[in-house]
């Protein structure tokens, strides 16, 4: 006698996860039913709401420029209005320089990281500075301080040089044998060029990239780049603002993320224990590497002590390096490539420099074009393109500007209540019309030489009138690394070759969604920008 069969998968199933499921939607509803209820913001208007899953996360992140729609915004609501999220969710957005001021000022203690940024962070790198909030994050930032100081950055200059010389060296043979022309993907060159920068400056370690060597952090970094991503992937990417938990689901690109902390903490873990060797028995203070002082204030006698987990979770610092200034070279080569003329105007002010190559003070303070064209890069094309945070308490945020209520009344500050996301768009306030005038979506590095033609945006706070590098207590730490390298790499660069579209400088370019977006040439899978190559006569 046959058995009767046993109960089938999907039977087990539905009678487990569909009553769980049936709780989470019905404990979520309740949440929300009593943070409208709690809610003692300030009412405001904004865009209505498309999507009860999605909300306008869809649109935003799937749109060339999210800035323009939040300039559409601004000037419909006015410089403060609600955007809808997934499932009845909202965030505030301010467009004004004196909100974004209290804003960023009050970060890791008034304004902390949404619980989605959280679990992301910590999910790729562990709980280190960038995951860090409140006392915590003072701690570790004031250990890592002093690698960042420019008299450290002015010793590592060299070897962002070394790096470019590299490269330069492997595009001369490359153009010898297609008699003096080619075409490069100088997207994956500017990332293996920063990468290897990263890796020896801040971590003592060469990748290899520039050397064409498998690795695994080569490999995955290079995976960002890719066209691959699953349609499971993207829906996670999409509900994540609202379902947190999702990022813990075994997606091909959570996997790819798990395998890079993996991969880092390895590293970390293989270099700390080579410098703790080195560092054994002599002090310690001298080292202003980043490994070094990660020994120091692991230290039980430092008074900035970090725990084991907290150091080894600073490979955050390679990966937050790597990334940005890789963007943000393959973004200077784009704008220098459609408009030659800027390109050959900040060559002929590199032409001095034969044989040599400029210093750090140099590259600081005594080429205002090339710093000109850095800025406006900067300005253009933050890597970062806005910061959202929720109101670890109450607050009263003050406005330049008034602010028109949803029931019509004219106030001068905003009231926030604990538990609201409020997002503050960078690229916006870094390309509106209003701070920078009608050019002001425009590559024109001479705004930079004339005080003048930005006086608008003189109002806003932040690295040079720019909220690329954020502000306040959570303003970038690897700025002045970052801006070394920049210029460094980019003056040897256009010293010696000259770029071009192969297609004419009116090639489109579209946006490649990665851990930041990158830029790409439209038609093109992945995140792939080919440029034709020649040398500078």
């Amino acid at each position: 006698m046959i058995p009767p069969p046993g109960p089938t998968f999907s039977r087990l199933y539905s009678d487990a996860v569909i009553p769980l499921l049936l709780l989470w939607v019905s404990v979520f509803a309740v949440r929300k039913l009593w943070n409208v209820y709690s809610d003692k913001t300030t009412p405001l208007t904004g865009p209505h709401n498309p999507s009860l899953m999605f909300g306008l996360h869809r649109q935003l992140n799937e749109s060339d420029d999210a800035g323009v729609i939040y300039e559409g915004w601004a000037a419909k609501y006015g410089p403060a209005f609600r955007v809808p999220g997934g499932f009845g969710s909202s965030r505030v957005v301010i467009c004004d320089p004196k909100a974004n001021a209290h804003f960023y000022s009050k970060e890791t203690f008034g304004y902390i990281q949404t619980k989605l940024s959280r679990v992301f962070i910590e999910n790729l790198f562990g709980r280190g500075l960038l995951w860090a909030e409140g006392e915590s994050h003072r701690r570790q930032r004031k250990a890592l301080s002093p690698a960042f100081s420019n008299a450290a950055i002015r010793k590592l200059t060299p070897i962002f040089y070394d790096s470019a010389y590299k490269l330069k060296g492997i595009w001369d043979t490359a153009l010898d044998a297609n008699f003096g022309d080619s075409i490069f993907d100088v997207q994956i060159w500017m990332n293996h060029i920063s990468l290897d920068s990263v890796g020896i400056a801040g971590f003592g370690h060469d990748f290899h990239a520039l050397d064409g060597k498998d690795s695994p952090v080569v490999e995955v970094f290079n995976s960002f780049s890719s066209g691959n991503t699953s349609v499971l992937s993207h829906f996670v990417f999409l509900m994540g603002p609202v379902l947190p938990m999702l990022m813990n689901l075994p997606t091909k690109r959570n996997r790819m993320f798990k395998r890079l902390r993996t991969t880092m903490g390895g590293i970390a873990d293989e270099l700390l224990a080579r410098n703790r060797g080195e560092k054994a028995g002599k002090p310690s203070l001298e080292d202003k590497s980043i490994i070094g002082l990660l020994v120091k204030a692991e230290s039980a006698t430092s008074s900035l002590g970090m725990s084991q987990e907290e150091t080894l979770a600073q490979n955050v610092l390679l990966l937050a390096g790597y990334e940005t200034t890789s963007i943000s070279l393959t973004w200077a080569l784009i704008e220098l490539s459609r408009k030659p003329e800027k390109q050959e105007k900040l060559r002929e002010e590199l032409s001095g420099f034969v044989g040599t190559d400029p210093t750090f003070d140099q590259l600081s303070t005594t080429l205002p074009y090339l710093d000109s064209v850095v800025q406006e890069v900067l300005r253009l094309h933050p890597p970062v393109t806005e910061t959202t945070r929720i109101a670890a308490e109450d607050d009263v945020m003050p406005f330049s500007v008034p602010i028109t209520t949803s029931t019509g009344k004219s106030i001068s500050s905003l009231v926030i209540s604990k538990g609201t996301i409020v997002t503050s768009p960078i690229r916006f306030m870094n390309r509106s019309e209003e701070f920078w005038g009608p050019n002001a979506k425009e590559f024109e590095p001479e705004r930079w030489l004339d005080d003048g033609t930005y006086s608008g945006a003189k109002e806003i706070q932040g690295h040079r009138h720019i909220l690329t590098f954020s502000d306040g207590p959570r303003t970038c730490l690897g700025k002045s690394f970052a801006l070394a390298e920049f210029k460094s790499v980019l003056s040897v660069l256009i010293r010696n070759f000259i770029f071009e579209f192969p297609e004419g400088p009116n090639t489109k370019i579209g946006k490649h969604r990665s851990i930041l977006p990158r830029p790409k040439v439209a038609g093109e899978v992945g995140a792939k920008v080919p440029l034709r190559v020649r040398r500078v006569e």
